[in-house]
């Protein structure tokens, strides 16, 4: 990693994920002390211990449901990222208050733990399912934004910074429908897809870090970072597959799952109204407003009209080749590639 953390000590919640395990190598580049990692799954704990192989990782068995388990990880701590959710959207539906105790109530001690240790800073990882949300998960989601901003507003001497990072489908992380893909193609099954024309945000696990990185480097209380991206119909993302794949699987359609949505948008108008852009990220500074609603009874902000929202039916869209070059950029699809005797340097059909 390029930023220098100075012998600090960091706590990855929900760290035997995809995240935490990209996080976690990239961090053990640096100059940290320590990295914890606290889930509930000590299978998955002592697999990463065996395949990360490095003193300077610990592992915490807990939950962030249980304050106490979290309150006990992050003594010492100087910095968070806030990655352990419930995300798969059908599992929601059918148990919002699951939902509801892990992505809610679980970063809420996460944020009260960090603040009762003076933790310096604690990042909070959403999902453009947050935004405009019809499912559980994406409700439960955005109630965690709320959570994590509220702090600054509750807090105006708090020792915590606590921000947040907000992106969108995160290519080739667990659950995720592209080894869905790869597997069904070496099975010789056709690729399933539920809505051919919906279209989704696609970002690579490296760049999921590089944002929260960005997030330590620039938060101040209450900040919202969004990494802008492309997206792609789910039609051509199969199809770049197929063709990377060299094979002659055809897609079908089985129809929209449980709370679907068409499209995901990363920020609305109204937060991209008093965004700042800074480059390859949008700033969303938080509404630091106080409950004397008063002063704006009479005045709105004319600003927000001038903006749409950003969404991934209107942003710029990938075709198959650029989607392809794009899974190109990914170690674990070359890897995939090389295995099935493919050259992922070859160009693809």
């Amino acid at each position: 990693m390029s930023e220098s953390y100075g012998g600090a000590k960091i706590l990855v919640t929900g760290g035997t994920g995809s995240f935490g395990h990209t996080v976690a190598r990239k961090l053990l580049d640096s100059d940290v002390a320590e990295i914890r990692i606290l889930s509930r799954d000590e299978a998955k704990q002592d697999q990463m211990r065996h395949d990360v192989k490095d003193g300077r990782l610990r592992f915490y068995v807990g939950d962030v449901r249980d304050y106490s388990s979290v309150e006990r990880a992050t003594r010492d701590v100087d910095y968070i990222f806030h990655a352990a959710a419930l995300k798969q959207v059908p599992s929601c539906e059918f148990f919002p208050m699951e939902a509801v105790r892990t992505n809610v109530i679980g970063s809420e001690n996460v944020v009260q733990a960090a603040e009762t240790n003076g933790v310096r800073s604690l990042v909070c990882l959403s999902t453009d399912k947050a935004v405009y949300p019809v499912n559980a998960m994406g409700m439960s989601k955005a109630m965690m934004e709320k959570v994590a901003q509220s702090h600054g507003l509750n807090n105006p001497h708090a020792q915590t910074t606590v921000s947040l990072v907000r992106y969108g489908n995160v290519m080739y992380s667990r659950g995720s429908v592209i080894p869905l893909f790869i597997r069904q193609l070496k099975a010789g099954n056709d690729l399933t897809v539920t809505n051919p024309d919906m279209t989704r945000f696609m970002m690579s696990l490296a760049n999921s870090v590089d944002l929260v990185e960005f997030a330590f480097r620039n938060a101040e209380q209450g900040d919202l970072f969004i990494r802008k991206a492309q997206a792609c119909t789910i039609r051509d993302l199969a199809q770049a597959v197929i063709n990377l794949f060299r094979s002659k699987a055809n897609i079908e359609v089985i129809g929209t799952r449980h709370a679907e949505k068409v499209s995901e948008a990363l920020a609305t108008r109204e937060e991209l109204s008093r965004a700042q852009d800074m480059g390859d990220y949008f700033r969303v500074v938080a509404d630091k407003r106080d409950l004397n609603y008063s002063v704006y009874v009479e005045k709105g902000d004319v600003k927000q009209s001038h903006f749409d929202d950003y969404d991934s039916h209107t942003v710029e869209r990938m075709t198959v080749a650029q989607v392809q070059d794009l899974l190109l950029t990914l170690p674990e699809i070359r890897a995939e590639l090389a295995a099935a005797g493919i050259d992922p340097e070859a160009r693809a059909l």
